[in-house]
């Protein structure tokens, strides 16, 4: 799956005898602000995140649940993240059945205030992942995983030093769910405020640029 897919559109027309455009790719496919489509810098985005919103259905009910995460890249261009949570966890058990998913990372850069309402905005970095769900059932990946997934969002702590590691008890009540992804389109903003009066200082009001985090 090429991650050029976050480029192509439901409507894009192709010349008679090429594939037609597969499922993975017209879910990829991105309608607005074309021009911030980033596909080559979705897992940069993903190493560089810190929440992930999980979406599934579960008997026509559709769900969104925040989890940390971890991401590791493929040599397909592409890659796997890794969700946790406990046994009981209806999102789990829901993720881990085979079912289509969508998995969406946002990091928030900064807000932009304008002299037109209509052009505030925000500086953001996204990626919209598509992929299905498989119970980690080896101990010894989900061992490696959860330490991964620590150290990531942790970096100074280390095993042994600053805490306890996972104990086989520990990773009997948790489970990790893998999501290999076969789409993903990246989309970001930068820049400061684009009204039509952004620029003139003499036009009544305020823009700007308000950093966050």
């Amino acid at each position: 799956m090429s991650t050029r897919s976050a480029e192509l559109n439901n409507n894009t027309p192709r010349a008679t005898g090429q594939c037609p455009v597969s499922s993975a790719e017209l879910r990829a496919s991105m309608k607005q602000h074309k021009e911030r489509s980033v596909p080559e810098r979705c897992a940069e985005f993903l190493l560089a995140g810190r929440v992930a919103h999980a979406g599934f259905v579960q008997d026509g009910q559709p769900f969104v649940i925040p989890f940390t995460y971890h991401f590791e890249a493929d040599a397909a261009g592409l890659g796997t993240m890794y969700l946790h949570g406990g046994l009981e966890s209806r999102a789990m058990a829901q993720m881990a059945n085979g079912q289509p998913l969508c998995v969406t990372v946002t990091e928030l850069d900064a807000l932009i205030a304008s002299k037109t309402a209509l052009n505030h905005s925000m500086n953001y970095r996204s990626v919209v992942c598509f992929g299905k769900g498989r119970l980690v059932t080896e101990q010894s990946e989900k061992a490696r995983v959860l330490a991964a997934m620590i150290d990531r969002y942790f970096p100074q702590r280390a095993a042994g030093r600053d805490y306890e590691a996972a104990t086989p008890q520990h990773l009997d009540i948790t489970e990790v769910v893998a999501v290999d992804l076969d789409a993903w389109s990246g989309k970001t903003r930068s820049g400061g405020p684009t009204g039509p009066h952004d620029r003139n200082a003499e036009h009544p009001g305020t823009s700007g640029i308000i950093p966050v985090g």
